[in-house]
């Protein structure tokens, strides 16, 4: 038997020889991802408001264009990679239970808070309602614009700060409550709630918009967060000190302790890592370049997708075809991301790799999915002379695939951090990939912003699009490859397992 089926052996039998338990085991650790998913969902639909209302309800009012959206979702980026990269610091030092509450509580203020941005422009330039803003001509539009503009960052700023923990707190939250070979799954349960998020969004946000206005609709998605915060707060506690997690389910969660106790030295999880260590790690590296190269591309998709179906084919989200292709866009995310978080459990469980390799094999299938995105544009435009409005279909399919691909891959990158470092440093390490994801989506969004308005102004032409539909498709074209790009760096950076086990 060769050196490699050797290892591959010992990888299988330390994997699968899990703990004996006697009696029925509890599945409280479902309750808790369940947790963890209604805070992403709220979490995205907090996020969307301003996608779905800003080109129907907010855009004629505050007299914007592409360039203020941009510098709106680009800042918003901007700021919540800034504060990534100390919210994973702040849970591990607070710990997740306070640490998330903190999170929630202040992005759902930062979401309410986007409700008096009207009111304040308003006050800024004497006007007296929002349809003397509407009427505004000269100079004043200038002011307003402007106004509402900084008005919006800053409600967008304080929706960043609270942000920036969920992800940090919910992935130390499934270290705490799954092992290793099922993170994947359980984080692609949870990081369905993104999809959920931005499924749920088209149904209910354009419809209290349309009812009640804008502000209402920001108002009432993000008092969500508050409500979410009382269940945490009696459901909640460590799995070690949880009265409802037996000792049966106890075993489970711990199976790692007893397998890597055979493979590699044991750590005291008591021993804190210093937080400029984090940055001494190729593991930490490679995690970071993974999310800056592909965080960007999803939030592309759900900051611009809206506007995109209402610019290229005027199709509204207040509209059924608008709400409906929304909808499916996402109910095909969540649908198939479900499956991609599974897909390294199966590899792990017929071949006996260990998760690290599992996780990048799957990686890079999902890599190659959003090369499909390629061809939106040119299939779009080929079919829009018979189809009209419904070849919007097209790209929104298209697009599925790729955002299916992007939180699939999202799901296991994040569990690689589980795979390589200690619990105590997990949400430092999930904070400092997110301040890089965050960077990549300022870069994007910017880009898309000024290239949009700059594309429309000038009739550009690429590759036999002009106008704007020539800038969509150079972005379409950025994302169609950022996941390989990723994918061949991390692979570069940690070409095999290596858990951080010397700090």
């Amino acid at each position: 038997m060769s050196f490699y089926e050797v290892k591959k052996t010992e990888n299988y039998n330390i994997m699968n020889n899990l703990p004996q338990t006697s009696g029925k085991l509890t599945n409280w650790r479902w309750v808790i991802c369940s947790l963890l998913f209604v805070s992403v969902t709220i979490n995205y639909l907090d996020r969307q408001v301003l996608s779905l209302t800003w080109d129907e309800f907010i855009k004629p009012e505050f007299h914007w264009d592409d360039n203020n959206y941009g510098n709106i979702t680009s800042i918003f980026s901007l700021a919540y990679a800034i504060c990534m990269l100390f919210a994973g610091r702040f849970i591990d030092w607070i710990g997740t239970k306070k640490g998330f509450l903190w999170a929630i509580g202040v992005w759902s203020l930062g979401a309410c808070l986007h409700a008096v941005c009207g009111i304040f422009t308003e006050a800024w330039v004497g006007l007296g309602s929002a349809a003397d803003l509407v009427k505004a001509t000269g100079d004043v539009v200038v002011v307003i614009s402007t106004v509402s503009m900084y008005s919006f960052i800053i409600a967008r700023c304080v929706l960043a700060l609270g942000e920036a923990g969920n992800f940090p707190a919910a992935i130390k939250v499934t270290a705490e409550y799954f092992p290793k070979k099922d993170r994947a799954y359980a984080t692609a349960i949870f990081n369905t709630g993104a999809s959920v998020g931005a499924l749920a969004a088209p149904l209910s946000i354009p419809p209290l918009a349309k009812a009640f206005g804008w502000e209402m609709a920001f108002i009432i998605i993000g008092a969500l967060g508050f409500i979410w915060m009382g269940f945490w707060v009696f459901l909640y506690n460590t799995p070690q000190k949880s009265k409802h997690v037996n000792k049966a389910e106890l075993d489970y969660i711990e199976q790692d302790k007893q397998t890597e106790a055979e493979v590699i030295p044991v750590v005291a999880e008591e021993k804190k890592m210093p937080f400029l260590k984090c940055f001494t790690f190729k593991q930490t590296w490679a995690f970071a370049f993974g999310k800056f190269m592909t965080d960007g591309v999803w939030w592309f998709f759900l900051f611009w997708t809206p506007s995109y179906l209402y610019n290229q084919f005027a199709i509204k989200t207040t509209d059924g075809l608008g709400a409906g292709l929304i909808f499916t866009l996402y109910g095909i995310v969540t649908l198939l991301s479900i499956y991609g978080g599974k897909l390294p459990t199966i590899f792990i469980n017929r071949s006996g790799s260990n998760p690290y390799a599992a996780r990048m094999k799957a990686m890079l299938i999902f890599a190659f999915f959003p090369l499909f995105v390629l061809l939106a544009q040119p299939l779009a435009f080929h079919f829009e002379p018979t189809m009209g409005r419904t070849v919007a279909w097209i790209p929104v399919l298209l697009i599925a695939l790729a955002g299916a691909a992007h939180q699939s891959w999202s799901a296991n990158l994040f569990s690689t951090i589980g795979d390589m470092f200690p619990k105590v440093a997990i949400a430092s390490i999930t904070g400092i990939g997110g301040m890089a994801g965050g960077l990549g989506s300022f870069f994007l969004q910017k880009s898309a912003g000024k290239l949009f308005t700059y594309s429309e102004a000038s009739n550009m032409q690429f590759m036999g699009f002009e106008g704007k539909p020539a800038g969509y498709f150079i972005i379409f074209c950025i994302c169609a490859v950022a996941y390989l790009i990723g994918w061949s760096v991390i692979k570069a950076l940690v070409p095999k397992y290596k858990p951080i086990t010397d700090y």
